[in-house]
This record gives structure tokens, sequence and C-alpha cells, in this order.
């Protein structure tokens, strides 16, 4: 991470809550999914098993990610964050957008609670969109890169404003389409849109960076920037104005696929041509969480044609608890640490002897943590697969010790005292 502009960075008060917070919900998340485990086994459309897919995706895994790239914005672009008083305010309002969302979904309470939880969480994605256009507008490095961060920032603020207009259409119907296909599409704007957009590019500038590789093919991103969005446009167009239709559906996912594979050669690239040889328990959970989003993916025909709703259920959760939490486990330790030492040992570095990052966190409870993960993906899948509560129930546990090994660890990173040998 040597070539980080540490110089540039955005000040820590406006990154670490969200890191913080995160895990929080994370805990309370796998905290829920072992309360409601039969929300597993019945149809997708449920109030407990809606508030746990946005505790999900946008108390875990959008809150984890913000904190991210707020902290990498000014590294890709070489400037300073365009302004940190509006990062602390997606802090504010996506906090409050979740906690007031998941109770009201939780006890499907539609109405003027689930709508002012979905504004917040709009005016959030409103003040990182103007973060990101803001402070990229005149980057001239990375500019693949940049471009898949402002356009998944572009779709965020789509997602969750159709999701506003949903939570309104509950309270008062106003669409004349079907609402439940309605979610469909904005669901998977959230994931092709977001967090696949925003993934791929951040992990084009990280993956290779922790690696010490390099490729040269770029055009690769670029190809996956125009295939990602084609398909994704092409479904959402057409599954508005014409339903959603599984051959057509599948013609779009095959060309939304072509730009995620366009994306996995570039890293697998870099991989082939990196410095640094061993591979670490970070690296392996970013690697598991690719084979998971590769299982989601050959799910897709069977979802589609299939009348049993677990598909879409087990479909859902390699993406939410496989591809996008593995990524952020991960992740977390390879980012927080240098977030946080970078505040207490800045100004240190080279006159006395200072820690190193990877000191700052316990990396025996990263390789538990990796250990019971994979444990956790499978016992989830195998739950839902055979339909069994118990079987879902005995996963949830082992998430509940994933998310305490993953805040005790955040904490102690969080909670470090400056310490000068």
């Amino acid at each position: 991470m040597a070539d980080i502009h540490i110089g540039k960075a955005p000040p820590n008060s406006a990154i670490l809550p969200f890191y913080a917070t995160g895990a929080i919900v994370f805990w309370l998340l796998c905290l829920l999914l072992l309360l409601s485990s039969g929300a597993l086994t019945t149809f997708y459309f449920n109030p407990h098993l809606l508030a746990l897919v946005h505790l999900a995706a946008l108390g875990w895994g959008t809150m984890i990610i913000f904190g991210a790239a707020h902290q990498l914005l000014p590294v890709v672009c070489e400037r300073d964050l365009f302004s940190p008083v509006m990062a602390s305010l997606c802090w504010y309002t996506l906090t409050a957008g979740v906690a007031l969302l998941s109770f009201s979904f939780w006890h499907f309470r539609a109405g003027w609670t689930m709508i002012t939880g979905g504004a917040l969480v709009v005016l959030s994605a409103c003040a990182y969109f103007c973060n990101a256009v803001f402070t990229s507008r005149i980057c001239s490095h990375y500019a693949v890169v940049r471009l898949f961060i402002v356009t998944s920032a572009a779709w965020l603020l789509f997602t969750v404003t159709v999701g506003l207009l949903l939570a309104v259409n509950l309270a008062f119907p106003f669409f004349d389409k079907n609402h439940l296909e309605i979610l469909k599409l904005h669901a998977h704007a959230g994931l092709a849109g977001w967090f696949l957009q925003l993934i791929t590019g951040i992990s084009s500038k990280l993956v290779p960076m922790f690696l010490l590789g390099k490729s040269v093919k770029e055009k690769l991103l670029h190809y996956a920037c125009i295939l990602q969005n084609a398909g994704l446009l092409l479904f959402l167009l057409d599954g508005y104005f014409s339903g959603i239709h599984p051959f057509r559906a599948l013609l779009y996912a095959i060309i939304a696929i072509a730009g995620i594979v366009c994306w996995l050669l570039y890293l697998y690239d870099a991989f082939r041509h990196r410095v640094r040889k061993s591979i670490d328990v970070q690296m392996k959970h970013t690697f598991v969480s690719f084979l998971l989003l590769g299982m989601a993916l050959l799910l897709i025909p069977v979802m589609l044609f299939a009348e049993n709703y677990r598909w879409t259920m087990l479909y859902g959760t390699f993406l939410l608890m496989g591809w996008i939490t593995g990524i952020i486990l991960g992740k977390t330790f390879k980012t927080l640490p240098f977030i946080v030492w970078n505040g207490h040992y800045k100004s240190l570095s080279g006159k006395v002897k200072v820690p190193l990052p990877k000191q700052l966190y316990s990396e025996p409870w990263v390789v538990w943590q990796f250990r019971l993960f994979i444990a956790a993906i499978l016992l989830l899948a195998a739950g839902i697969i055979l339909n069994e509560t118990m079987i879902i129930r005995i996963a949830a546990v082992v998430w509940l010790a994933v998310a305490s090994l993953y805040v005790l660890n955040v904490l102690k990173t969080l909670l470090h005292k400056t310490k000068i040998q």
C-alpha cells in the first residue's frame, strides 16, 4: 500500500463510523437470522426476510462499502474528498434510515415510518453520489475505475429511489404494475448496478495492489463496464415495459455475465503477474467470494425456469451472505488497520519505531473467521436446499460466531491506542 497518497485521505471521523456501525449491524443480522430461521423456508416476500435482506444490503454491505469507498476515492482520484461533511451526512442518514426500514419491515408496518426510512436512505445515496462525482470530476488516472465508482453510485441512487416508491406504494398504492415484479427489478438494480459495479471498480484497484501484481489488459475493464451496464439496462427496461420473460431475462443475464468474466479475467491476469506469491487469509476470503458469485450465476437459469422459490432464496443467499459478505470480511482487515494506523502513526513514521498495520488486529481471529465463514455458508445453503429450519438455525449459530469474531477484531482495531517502542 505504499503507493497510497495518504496525505489526501479524508479524516478518520468521516470513515470509521461506517466500519463500526457495519460490524454491529452484521452481528445483529446474524442474531435475527437465528431468531427467524423459518423465514428462509417460506415465500421470499415475508416481513422478517424483508428486514434481513435490507439489513444485509444496506446496514451491512452498503455501510462498509461507503466507508471503504470514501477512503478510496481520494486514492483513485489523487485529490481530497470533495466533502467530508457530506460523508458524515451519509453515515447519519443511512444509519437512521436502515433502523427505521428494518423496524418497519420486521413488524410490516407500511406507512410513514417506512417511507421516512426510505427517504433517509435516498438522502444518503444522494450525498454519496455527489461526493463520488465531484471528487472524480478532474481525475486523470484510473479512468475506468472512476467510471465504475460513478456508475455504481448512480445505480445506487436509482435503486433506493425505486425502493422508496415501493414503500410509498405499500401504504398508498399507485403503481399500475405488479408490486412483486417491480421488487425483482429493484433488487437486481441494487445487486448488478450498485454492488457488482462498485466491487468491480474497487477490486480492480485493490486486488492488484495487495498482490503486488499488474495487468496491462485494461480494455477488459472497459468491456466489463459496457456489458454489465448493457445487460442490466436491457433487463430493467424489458422487465418494466413487457414483464420479466425467462428466456429474454436469461439472454440479458448472459450479457452481464460476459462483463463479469471480463472483470475476472483482468484480476486473473494481475494474479498471474503478481510479485507477492504467498496468499494471505484475507485474499482467500476474496477468492472464495468469487466462487460463490459464480455459484449464484449458475443458479440463474434454474431460478428463472423452476417454480420452487428455494432457488431464488439460494441465489440471494450466495450473493448477499456469500459473495458480498465474503469480500467485506476479507477486505476489512486490509483497509481498516491501515486507516487506523494512518491516524495514529502518520506523523511518527520514520522518526520512531511504530507497530505495523497488521499488528493492530488479531490474525488468528481472521483465520478462524474464514474457516467458520465457509462452514456457515455451506450449512445455510444446505438448509435452504433441503428446506430444513433446523439446519438453517445451526447455520445461523455459526454465522453468529463469524460475526462475533469480526466485531471483536474491528473493535480491537478501532480502539487501538498509540504505542511507541
